[in-house]
């Protein structure tokens, strides 16, 4: 009894410890992306200034490890799909990915990375309305209020941002509403057709179509300054420890969604924000108000009722899914023994 016990309370401990490891990781890889998009972007700091640039180094990164992973090295398995499938489901997430990390990468330049952060919280807000826009989810007045609070919360922080910068807000509001719709596309169009994409095989297909869309307003925007400045080169020790990164953060959320749950990477980046909260405060000396907390806190408690409402109706449908599994085992146990007894009155009768 004692021996089960104690590799039973070993099994769990060995569990959680590795939740916690990928919790850590994924906020680490996550972290460092930010900063370090942060410190690239920023005229203060690395002073390379083209968004779209950046974006694309990373596609043309992930799109090669991901065809040396898939077609190469055949480590991972390409997903059955047709042509039309491909143009019609694909592209449009495709294009919706690369205008959120155009536009939030943007914001960088712009914005302090705390802000940015606390603007972010409004993404269950837009994934939600976008949701009932598209008949995803259901409309309820409480998850409704959750959501008006999260908005007035964020607005407060807004407020009393010491850096505010209209353009930068605007492309920060574009990236989160093009990435929640980008969520529940991937839900109408990939999921429902019982097509999953980890995150290799997503940038197998993604990342091309993101790199394709970005060519037009890359040749707009930044090629002809980039032309113009002769003194430019690429820093291949800068950009291909970047561009890692964010490969290996496309990693780690495949690790702790699979191996945890996306209610747990949503939990996990509330933590990471207030870390970079408090690094941008500490090590980059953005000006940090107390208007600016006051706000965040309460878009925090919004978002943290969110995730505890989520939790409490994933356990709700898991409780409802074993007890049809329960009530569908008695069925058939009953149908045997229905059988058997059908069958001993055969013989008798025999």
């Amino acid at each position: 009894m004692g021996k089960g016990a104690s590799s039973l309370s070993e099994g769990v401990m060995k569990k959680i410890l590795l939740s916690y490891a990928y919790v850590g990781i994924w906020i680490f890889l996550s972290f460092t992306v930010i900063v370090y998009n942060k410190y690239i972007l920023d005229r203060k700091m690395y002073n390379w200034p083209f968004p779209i640039s950046l974006t694309m180094i990373h596609m043309a990164f992930c799109s090669s490890l991901a065809y040396l992973l898939v077609r190469v090295l055949k480590l991972v398995e390409p997903v059955a799909m047709s042509r039309e499938l491909y143009i019609s489901s694909v592209v449009p997430i495709g294009a919706l990915y690369s205008l959120s990390l155009w536009f939030s990468n943007s914001a960088y330049i712009y914005l302090s990375v705390s802000f940015i952060q606390m603007l972010k919280a409004l993404m269950p807000v837009a994934v939600y309305s976008i949701g009932v826009l598209f008949k995803k989810d259901s409309f309820k007045t409480d998850t409704m209020v959750n959501m008006v609070s999260i908005s007035v919360g964020v607005a407060i922080a807004a407020y009393g941002e010491a850096r505010f910068d209209s353009w930068g807000v605007i492309l920060q509001l574009g990236a989160v509403a093009f990435e929640a719709t980008r969520l529940v596309l991937i839900q109408i169009l990939l999921t429902s057709k019982g097509i999953t994409l980890n995150p290799i095989t997503s940038l197998y297909y993604v990342a091309p179509c993101c790199l394709g869309f970005l060519f037009i307003p890359w040749i707009i925007v930044e090629f002809p300054v980039l032309k113009q400045n002769s003194s430019f080169h690429l820093d291949f020790v800068i950009f291909g420890t970047n561009s890692l990164c964010a490969f290996a953060l496309n990693l780690a959320v495949f690790l702790l969604v699979g191996k945890t749950s996306a209610l747990t990477m949503n939990v996990a980046g509330v933590v990471k924000d207030w870390l970079l909260i408090a690094f941008s405060w500490s090590v980059i000396k953005d000006t940090v108000t107390p208007v600016n907390l006051v706000g965040y806190g309460l878009a925090f408690l919004g978002v943290a009722y969110y995730n505890h409402s989520k939790l409490q109706a994933l356990k709700a449908k898991e409780a409802q899914k074993k007890a049809a599994q329960a009530d569908e085992e008695a069925g058939r146990l009953l149908q045997e023994r229905e059988g058997e007894g059908s069958g001993r009155r055969t013989e008798s009768q025999g």
